[in-house]
């Protein structure tokens, strides 16, 4: 069988940001995470059928702050007091787990194993090697800086299993 996994292009990380959030959104290229974000990102392991790791994501906690704040329609304070203490609270973290679910759509395509979320890792959580290997290992990745219109911006970086 043919490898039929494939990057989303940052147009459809745009447009389902967009769509989710009810709000402008811009991407541009960003830095991939490195070790020193890892303490306070939200991580997202998906797997495929047989319970491999299939893909990483991984947001900075300024970005999980501000796309959680978005999604549930609070103030921007919300996310910058979250930020400002360095933890995702758990309002701002439940919003961020649904986002994540949706953002599996990126990885599902016809004739592909089917994807799905496996575990969201929050700040202060403990991450996985694995997980934290996919995520921090060059190869097959997807980094965006991503701005939320009225909320702020962070990090965006999905990486594919090889």
């Amino acid at each position: 069988m043919s490898d039929t996994s494939v990057i989303p292009g940052s147009h459809t990380v745009r447009n389902l940001f967009e769509d989710l959030l009810g709000r402008d959104v811009s991407v541009g290229p960003g830095d991939p995470m490195a070790q020193a974000d890892l303490a306070t990102a939200t991580v997202a392991i998906y797997t495929d059928s047989q319970q491999k790791i299939y893909g990483v994501l991984g947001m900075d906690l300024t970005l999980a702050a501000n796309v959680g704040a978005a999604l549930g329609l609070l103030p921007a304070g919300a996310a910058e007091d979250s930020i400002d203490e360095k933890k995702l609270f758990p309002n701002l973290a439940e919003n961020v787990f649904e986002l994540c679910n949706v953002l599996t759509s990126l990885l599902n395509r016809e004739g592909a194993p089917h994807v799905k979320l496996y575990q969201v890792v929050y700040p202060g959580m403990d991450l996985p090697a694995d997980a934290r290997a996919h995520l921090l290992a060059l190869g097959r990745r997807l980094d965006l800086m991503v701005e939320v219109a009225r909320y702020g911006k962070g990090k965006f970086s999905l990486s594919l299993a090889p």
